[in-house]
C-alpha cells in the first residue's frame, strides 16, 4: 500500500506536534466550559483520539457519520445522516472534529443540523483544510494544516475504505483512483 503513495506531505512527528499545539489551545479557550467534542466518523477517528490525549481540560465525546462521497473521489453533494449523536448538546459548546475540510457542503449541512440542537457554541476544528476546493462559507475555528488539491490518504484519510491505517498523510498516486 505505501507504494501508492507519490509523496509523504505530514509525518508522523509532524502531525503529532502540530496536534499538540491544538490540544493545547483548545484546554485554554474552552477552561471551564462543557465542551464536547463530536468526530465526524470514520476518518477522524485518529486525529480526535490523538487530540482528545492532548486537551487537558474535562470534555466528552461524541461521533456523527455523515456520507457524500460514496467510493468516489469527489462529494456527490446530497448529504446522509448514518449515525446520529448519542447524547444531548443543548447548553453545551461543542466543537466539531474533521479530518479535512474540502467543499464544505457536508460539513455545512452539518452545522446547520446541530445549530438546531441549540448547544452554547458550535465551532469547527480540522487537521487538514483544502480553502481553494471551497463551496460554501466555512468559519473553521481551528486548522491543522492548509492543503493544496490532492488526494489525500493516510492518518484515517481514504480511499474506498482503504490507506486509512497509514500512521501518516500522504498524496494518493492517480493511476489508483483514475
Amino acid at each position: 500500500m505505501h507504494q501508492d503513495i507519490c509523496e509523504i506531505l505530514f509525518d508522523e512527528n509532524t502531525l503529532r506536534a502540530k496536534i499538540r499545539e491544538l490540544g493545547k489551545q483548545i484546554s485554554e479557550d474552552y477552561k471551564g466550559k462543557d465542551l464536547i467534542l463530536i468526530g465526524v466518523l470514520k476518518g477522524s477517528v485518529m486525529f480526535m483520539a490523538d487530540l482528545m490525549k492532548e486537551i487537558d481540560i474535562y470534555c466528552a465525546m461524541d461521533f456523527m457519520a455523515v456520507s457524500s462521497y460514496g467510493n468516489s473521489t469527489t462529494s456527490s453533494g446530497v448529504v446522509r445522516i448514518l449515525k446520529d449523536l448519542d447524547f444531548e448538546i443543548e447548553g453545551k459548546d461543542v466543537l466539531i472534529v474533521e479530518d479535512i475540510i474540502d467543499s464544505g457542503v457536508t460539513l455545512r449541512y452539518l452545522i446547520d443540523y446541530l445549530k438546531g440542537r441549540k448547544p452554547n457554541s458550535l465551532e469547527i476544528i480540522c487537521l487538514l483544510d483544502k480553502p481553494e476546493r471551497r463551496k460554501v462559507d466555512i468559519h473553521v475555528k481551528y486548522s491543522g494544516f492548509s492543503v493544496k488539491d490532492y488526494f489525500l490518504v493516510g492518518y484515517g484519510l481514504d480511499y474506498a475504505e482503504r490507506y486509512r491505517n497509514l500512521p501518516y498523510i500522504g498524496i494518493l498516486d492517480e493511476k489508483v483512483y483514475k
